[in-house]
């Protein structure tokens, strides 16, 4: 399904730095809480994601995520969801997280 650059524009996907980690032990499916930093504009922002396979609380902290930043917020479990950090599966289907390939300003918007 073909879109119009209007639909892409509509999606805010940004970078953020990951500032905080837990894990989530509760998840249906193992999972780990992160607090991200999306600058001045948008703040600190929460979500779970499933990437516990490459990554843990420790290892993730300081990282800068790629996320989708104005989806509603979504209830997972007893946590309440405010962004989709963004991954691609490997061959195993396992996340592995979008990161910029050299440090930018968080906040900054993909185009």
């Amino acid at each position: 399904m073909a879109i119009t650059f209007d639909d892409f524009l509509r999606v805010d996907i940004r970078v953020g730095t990951v500032v905080r980690a837990e894990p989530y032990p509760e998840a249906r499916h193992p999972a780990i809480k992160l607090w991200v930093d999306f600058g001045p504009e948008i703040g600190e922002r929460k979500t779970s994601a499933q990437i516990t396979r490459y990554y843990d609380t420790d290892s993730v902290v300081g990282k800068q995520v790629v996320a989708v930043t104005n989806f509603p917020p979504k209830q997972i479990g007893r946590f309440m969801s405010e962004i989709l950090v963004l991954g691609i599966p490997d061959e195993d289907g396992e996340v592995v997280l979008l990161a910029p390939d050299r440090k930018v300003p968080d906040g900054g918007r993909m185009y």
